[in-house]
C-alpha cells in the first residue's frame, strides 16, 4: 500500500528576539538562529530496511512574519542532509497556491480547514498531504524524534488495513521511548501533583498498554508522532482544530465516536528527544485544563447520529479517562491553590496570579450554550466533502504539482 510519512517541523524568530504575544504556542520551536532536531530525524532515516514511501516535511512558523525564512531554513535542512526517500517540501506558499486553486474550483468553503497555525490544524495537514498524494496510509512522525529500529516501516504497516477479531485496524499507535531508552515518563515529584496525578496517571496507561502482551491491543491514549492511519479513516475524520493540545488523544476519541479503534503496537518504538519545555508549570497546567474540558465536554455533548457510537470516559480509564469526568474541576482548583501556595513561597507572585486564573479558565473554557460535539460533527462533514472535492483526478493532480520535491 502507498505510504507518506509525513514529519512538521516547528520554528520561531532568533532567540536573541525573544516571543511575541500573537505568537502562535508550540511546546519548543527552534530560534531560527539554531540548527534544531530536524536534521538528525532525517539522518536517522538512513536505518530503515523499507524505505519505500514518500516523506513530506512541512515547514511551521509560530508568527506570520517568518513564514518565508521558515520554508528557506527547512528547505536548506532538507537540501543539505543526505536522505534515501523522496521528500516534498510543503509550507505556507505552498498552501496559499492550493488555497487559490481550490477557491478557483468552486471550494471556497473548504479553505478553513487547511491551516498550518495550530497542533490540531497541524495533524490534520498530515492527513490532508497523504490524500492529495494518493496514499493508502499516513504515517504520522515528529522533528524530535530519530528511528533505531530497521523494521519500524515493515512494523508500521504490518497490520493496518487489515482485521483483528473481525475488526477493521484504520489506526494504529507506536510508543516514545525516553532518552535513556525507557517508556516510562520520569518527573521529578512535587506537592501540587498531589491531585494533578497525571503522569502516575500515564504510567499506569504505559504499563497496561505498552508493558504486557499481546503485542497488538486497543488503547486509550496515542502518541501524535508515532502514529499510522488508514485512508478510510483520514478521509472522513479530521483532528478537531478547536483543541490546542491533546490533539492526539482527542483525535483518538474522534475516531472511536465513528465506530473505529485505536491499536497500539508495543513493539513500534521510536526515540522521542525533545528540547526542554520553556514554559513556566502555571502555563503547562493552562493548556492541560483546555484540552481536559474540551474533551470533556465534547463527551459529554454527545448524540446519537449516523453510524455513531457513544464513548464514556470510563473507557477512557486510567489515563487520559481521569481527567474527563465529573471531579476535573476540583482536581484543578486543589492543585492550583497548591501551586500558587509554593509560587508565594518562593516570592513569584506574577506566577501566583496566573495559576489562580486558571481555576476561572476551567469554569469558562467551554463557553456557555456551546456544544463541542455539534462543532466537530459539522467540521468532520466539511471535511469528508473536501476530501472527495480534492479527490478528483483534475484536481489531484493540480495541486500535487505545488509540492516542492528537495
Amino acid at each position: 500500500m502507498k505510504t507518506t510519512m509525513v514529519i512538521p517541523s516547528y520554528w520561531a524568530r532568533e532567540s536573541s528576539l525573544g516571543t511575541k504575544k500573537t505568537d502562535v504556542i508550540y511546546d519548543h520551536p527552534t530560534p531560527l538562529d539554531e540548527q534544531g532536531t530536524l536534521k538528525k530525524t532525517l539522518e536517522s532515516l538512513s536505518v530503515l530496511n523499507d524505505k519505500d514511501f514518500d516523506l513530506v516535511v512541512i515547514a511551521v512558523a509560530n508568527s506570520e512574519d517568518i513564514r518565508e525564512r521558515v520554508e528557506k531554513k527547512v528547505s536548506h535542512i532538507i537540501s543539505s542532509t543526505p536522505c534515501a526517500v523522496k521528500v516534498h517540501l510543503f509550507g505556507q506558499s505552498h498552501l496559499n497556491q492550493i488555497h487559490k486553486a481550490i477557491q478557483n474550483a468552486g471550494g471556497e468553503r473548504f479553505v478553513e480547514l487547511l491551516k498550518l497555525q495550530g497542533y490540531s490544524n497541524i495533524r490534520s495537514m498530515c492527513l490532508f498531504l497523504p490524500h492529495l498524494l494518493g496514499s493508502d496510509i499516513a504515517v504520522l512522525i515528529d522533528d524530535d524524534e530519530v528511528f533505531e529500529d530497521p523494521d519500524f516501516m515493515r512494523k508500521s504497516r504490518e497490520f493496518i488495513g487489515d482485521t483483528f477479531e473481525d475488526v477493521f485496524i484504520g489506526a494504529v499507535a507506536g510508543f516514545y521511548l525516553q532518552p535513556d531508552g525507557d517508556w516510562l515518563v520520569k518527573r521529578e515529584k512535587s506537592p501540587w501533583m498531589k491531585h494533578w496525578d497525571k503522569f502516575d496517571k500515564m504510567n499506569e496507561a504505559f504499563e497496561k498498554i505498552i508493558g504486557k502482551g499481546p503485542r497488538l491491543k486497543e488503547t486509550p491514549f496515542v502518541f501524535g508522532g508515532n502514529m499510522v492511519i488508514h485512508r478510510d479513516i483520514f478521509k472522513r475524520i479530521p483532528f478537531d482544530p478547536v483543541v490546542t493540545r491533546g490533539e492526539d488523544i482527542d483525535f483518538l476519541i474522534n475516531i472511536k465516536m465513528f465506530g473505529y479503534k485505536f491499536y497500539l503496537d508495543n513493539t513500534l518504538a521510536i526515540k522521542h528527544l525533545p528540547p526542554s519545555k520553556s514554559h513556566p508549570i502555571w502555563k503547562q497546567l493552562r493548556e492541560d485544563i483546555y484540552r481536559f474540558t474540551l474533551e470533556r465536554a465534547k463527551l459529554r455533548d454527545q448524540e446519537p447520529v449516523e453510524n455513531m457510537i457513544h464513548v464514556s470516559a470510563e473507557e477512557l480509564d486510567p489515563y487520559p479517562g481521569a481527567f474527563l469526568k465529573d471531579d476535573l474541576e476540583d482536581k484543578i482548583e486543589k492543585t492550583c491553590t497548591i501551586l500558587a501556595d509554593q509560587y508565594l513561597a518562593d516570592n513569584k507572585r506574577a506566577d501566583a496570579t496566573e495559576t489562580l486564573k486558571n481555576i476561572d479558565i476551567a469554569n469558562r473554557s467551554v463557553p456557555p450554550g456551546e456544544n463541542v460535539f455539534h462543532r466537530f460533527i459539522r467540521i468532520k462533514k466539511l471535511w469528508e466533502e473536501m476530501m472527495e472535492f480534492v479527490a478528483r483526478q483534475d484536481m489531484r493532480e493540480k495541486l500535487k504539482s505545488f509540492f516542492t520535491v528537495s
